[in-house]
């Protein structure tokens, strides 16, 4: 099958959206077919057998696109659009596989194309512009409408957590296949830090470890205060934050000194894809204190993986997929969340029982030959249906 994938975001990133659209590359140079992939001008290029990448012109002083809505991000797509036109006029191809919004834009080339697209979903669209632009809260119901077109007319969709898939079920009857995200840990040619952690930071007892974004939306306010509140009970642990951009890392660095934490809270910055497993395997105790988020943030499938103890909130976005032998969920306020942390901490040996039943879920739930199988699943029923039954593009 001759399959054009668009991803909408810089390729490739280490994160979630380009993270996940790699993966399905390989899966798809796996099943043997010709991929041509189309995407932002930014990233770092990556090579699979049978795949050929090509990018959008560079715009004019557009550079580091953010994750999620953003004026960038939209400067961007218009550029995706118009590449988009031109490879139709000028290729054939049996479908589109469509990530995120960019499956609006297969939803309106194919009355003139014919081209049908697989529709890759991340997340709910309407729920992200609402969450990042409030003053659009009033029409939540027209951007939920508006977001279900492409699920309505997409020959597949393929949403990455069950509760997405809940959500689309009615407007695709039939063809819903689940794309689940996956550990990251199980990376080729990973590699180890040069030190402990320990020995690095200069620091004894024990180690809390957060991984990720420092957004507001992943609750990294709840995490200082609630790290502060358990330090009054257990005086001997830090808390390592690895991720984050110069200015976050300053900000909560300032945050963290409001609760006399500067000496106990380290922040790493960005780290390798690759080197995440060494870090995960010094911590005691894994933190997942996100409070909003489209779906279920991608360090979960990793945390898990790790076989280290996880503390994270009780909200759908984390208990879709955690259940309580699995994984330690605290509601998500300062006393219940410090409370539940300090717990962990006073009985690591149960608590490291639960890490490894979590390893074992999610090699069997989460793992790369999942994803595959979930790939291979999706585009078999493509080849009966699709392969043989389309004319040449029209003329665009």
């Amino acid at each position: 099958m001759r399959v054009l994938v668009t991803a909408p975001h810089p390729f490739y990133q280490e994160r979630g959206s380009p993270v996940g659209v790699d993966m399905v590359l390989r899966a798809l140079s796996e099943r043997g077919d010709a991929v041509d992939v189309l995407t932002y001008h930014e990233g770092a290029d990556r090579h699979y057998p049978g795949v050929s990448l090509y990018r959008i012109p560079k715009p004019f002083g557009i550079r580091n696109v953010p994750p999620g809505p953003s004026f960038k991000k939209l400067i961007c797509d218009v550029y995706l659009f118009a590449s988009l036109v031109r490879r139709l006029r000028r290729n054939h191809y049996d479908v589109i596989h469509a990530v995120e919004e960019s499956a609006f834009m297969a939803m309106i080339l194919k009355p003139m194309t014919s081209v049908p697209f697989v529709y890759d979903m991340d997340s709910a669209l309407s729920t992200q512009i609402v969450e990042k632009y409030r003053i659009l809260r009033p029409a939540r119901r027209l951007l939920r409408y508006i977001g279900s077109l492409p699920v309505r007319r997409a020959a597949a969709v393929a949403p990455v957590c069950e509760s997405l898939a809940n959500e689309v079920s009615a407007d695709a009857p039939g063809r819903v296949t689940v794309f689940r995200d996956i550990s990251l840990l199980d990376a080729p040619s990973a590699v180890s830090p040069s030190q402990s952690l320990r020995d690095s930071l200069g620091i004894s007892g024990t180690i809390s470890m957060y991984v990720g974004d420092l957004e507001p939306s992943q609750g990294i306010e709840l995490l200082l205060e609630s790290f502060a509140r358990a330090h009054l009970q257990h005086k001997d642990g830090h808390l390592i934050l690895i991720g984050g951009t110069e200015k976050a890392i300053a900000y909560y660095k300032v945050y963290a000194g409001r609760f006399g934490m500067q000496q106990y809270v380290h922040f790493l910055g960005q780290r390798p894809l690759t080197e995440l497993g060494a870090y995960m395997a010094q911590a005691d105790v894994l933190v997942s204190p996100c409070i909003r988020a489209p779906g279920t943030p991608m360090r979960l499938y990793s945390y898990l993986h790790s076989a280290v103890p996880v503390l994270a909130t009780d909200l759908p976005i984390h208990n879709q997929v955690l259940t309580p032998d699995i994984a330690c969920l605290a509601p998500a306020n300062v006393s219940r969340f410090s409370e539940a942390w300090v717990g962990l901490l006073r009985n690591l040996d149960g608590a490291r029982d639960m890490g490894r039943r979590g390893r074992a879920f999610a090699e069997r739930e989460h793992s790369y030959e999942t994803l595959r199988a979930s790939v291979n699943t999706l585009y078999a029923q493509l080849d009966q249906h699709v392969v043989g039954r389309l004319s040449p593009p029209a003329r665009l």
